[in-house]
This record gives structure tokens, sequence and C-alpha cells, in this order.
């Protein structure tokens, strides 16, 4: 069941990927180095559609492979019900096993529309999409690793699972963010805090380094330094004082 109300996540899209990040990182026990975001590039193909927020399920896929759907032809309607018993919003994920190299998309405007009315906001694939306008008007979101013409014999392999793309590992279940940036994997653990941690870092952020720099024009190089590294003190101070208040971060 998801750990955030649906208003937290509505207020997760007020910030890019990357301020989630900084809040993120003062929560985690995990490598924020190593164990975040997307290591391979990605493109976002919705810039104009800002972040998207939503819970991970997960699908892979191999378009090259006509097998798959001569074993189990059964297996989109299973997976369509998969996806619709989980609640939303939902952002898809999916591995194509035919990468690096493409030979068909699961996405276009037919499977957008269908994954929107079961509750998905978006997607990231490693492999392709199509019909990219036709998804943008369907408002659905998309991160990918380019474009394609033809779908060739994509049918799901299996879901509910374990998957990785650009170079991440994401389970179902695990709360993403996602831009133009990248995306951010947000395990369940760290999730309850998130929002207060982003909110802080970023009103940190905004209160001393950033307007200190934005008032350095016509001073003495001298009193910009002195003033650039007084703010930065007072951000750390502002962390730690935050992290013995709470306790927990």
């Amino acid at each position: 069941m998801p750990i955030l109300s649906h208003s937290d996540l509505l207020q997760l899209k007020r910030w890019n990927t990357p301020t989630i990040y900084n809040g993120w990182e003062q929560i985690t026990k995990r490598d924020s180095g190593s164990e975040a975001f997307n290591i391979e590039e990605t493109r976002d193909f919705m810039p104009q559609m800002g972040p998207m927020v939503g819970y991970a399920v997960t699908v892979v896929i191999e378009p090259s492979n006509k097998a798959h759907r001569e074993a189990n032809p059964n297996a989109g309607n299973e997976y369509r019900r998969y996806i619709a018993s989980i609640p939303g919003p939902k952002i898809v994920i999916v591995q194509d096993l035919d990468k690096p190299r493409v030979i068909g998309s699961f996405w276009g405007e037919v499977n957008s529309n269908i994954h929107r009315a079961l509750g998905c906001v978006g997607t990231i694939t490693d492999g392709a999409i199509r019909d990219v306008d036709e998804m943008t008007n369907a408002g659905f979101k998309a991160l990918a690793r380019r474009l394609c013409v033809g779908h060739a014999h994509v049918h799901p392999v299996r879901w509910n699972c374990e998957v990785e793309i650009f170079g991440r590992t994401v389970r179902p279940g695990d709360l993403i963010h996602a831009d133009k940036h990248g995306f951010l994997v947000i395990p369940p653990e760290d999730q309850p805090e998130l929002l207060d941690a982003s909110r802080f870092m970023d009103s940190n952020e905004c209160e001393t380094v950033i307007p200190a720099a934005r008032s350095a024009a016509g001073l003495p190089t001298d009193q910009v330094i002195a003033n650039l590294e007084a703010s930065i003190t007072q951000f750390s101070a502002n962390v730690k004082a935050k992290l013995r208040r709470d306790g927990e971060w």
C-alpha cells in the first residue's frame, strides 16, 4: 500500500528531482552516491510536463522474441490485472531485454491510454517509445532510451519483479521521482520523511547560500568571499540543528 498520501505526492512534484535527492540523502542510511539514481543517461521526452512522482510497477519485455506470446498468450491480460490491483499513482518501469538494441516499443498511443486508465502517470523504459505526441496528449510522461517506429513482438515476459534499468535496480513499491535530469529511486524505509527533508533542504539553501551569492554584485571580492563563507557555515549549522532537533535525521 502507498506510504505517502496523495497530497504529499503532489507536494513532491513541486520540486525537481535533484532537490528531492538533496532531501533524500539527509535521511537515508544507504550510500547516496551509489544507490540512488540512474547511472546511464536517459532522456525525458516530455520535459514540459515537469516532474512525475509515483510508485513503481514493473514489467520485463523482449520485443525481438515472438516465442513469449506463443508461450503465454494471456500474459497481457494477466499483466493488466496486476497493474490495476496496485493503488496509484504508478510509474511503469520497463526493462527491455533487447537493449542496447532497439527492436520494438512497448509504448505508443494505445498502451499509454490503457495505462492512464489503470492509474499510471508515466513510464521509465530502457527501451524505446513511439507516438510521442499522442502519449503527451494522453498525459503520460516517458523517460526512455530513444524513439522508434514499430512494436515488433512486444509482450509482457514477467512482471511485479525486480528490474534493472539504466544501471539502477528498481523494485515494485519503490517511490520514483523523475524529470529531465533523470530518476531517483526511494525505497520504502525512506519515504515517510522524504517530503519534510526535501522541503527543509530547499528552504535552507534559499535562506543562506543562494541570497548571499545573489547579493554579491558591486561588493569587494573580500566581502563576497566572507559573505559566502558565512552563509555556507550557517547552512551546515542549520542541518546539524535539524538533526539534533528531530533525532532521526
